[in-house]
């Protein structure tokens, strides 16, 4: 891989071009984890707003009607709903892992196999989260490389 870098004070944004013959799995990857950083969603905590940006964010879920996102240390409340953030997630390794819930493959450290075909998640923060049987596959598809 060649990287050519640009610094020209006229220049009012940042650019990135990307040129290859064929894309592929660690291409893809490369180009979510730049868009995760661009990427920001809001979450409010004790009366304030904070602008988190995404790729902070472990795992997101849903319980009484509300939504949380988690990052390493702390849970921020979101006002949108869950389909809403699994949209505009999507393109940056986030999945579907349940009814209730979305995470972030990028902030897993290790998985495990369970009963029914469920998988067992440890994230970068040592908390353990449930992928069910429906979107098991999802996870092991990516890891073998054969992600959508």
């Amino acid at each position: 891989m060649k990287i050519n870098i640009n610094i020209d004070g006229r220049f009012k944004e940042t650019e990135i071009t990307v040129s290859c013959d064929a894309m592929s799995g660690e291409l893809e990857k490369m180009i979510a984890s730049l868009r995760a950083l661009d990427l920001k969603l809001t979450g409010q905590k004790n009366n304030q707003t904070y602008i988190l940006d995404a790729a902070q964010v472990l795992y997101i879920d849903t319980a009484d009607k509300k939504t949380f996102l988690y990052t390493e240390t702390d849970v921020y409340e979101s006002s949108l709903r869950l389909y809403e953030l699994e949209e505009r997630l999507s393109s940056i390794d986030f999945f579907r892992a349940g009814k209730s819930s979305i995470i972030n493959f990028n902030k897993i450290k290790s998985l495990r196999s369970d009963i029914d075909g469920r998988l067992i998640l440890r994230m970068d923060n040592d908390e353990k989260l449930i992928v069910s049987r429906q979107y098991a596959s999802y996870v092991k598809d990516k890891l073998s490389g054969r992600d959508e």
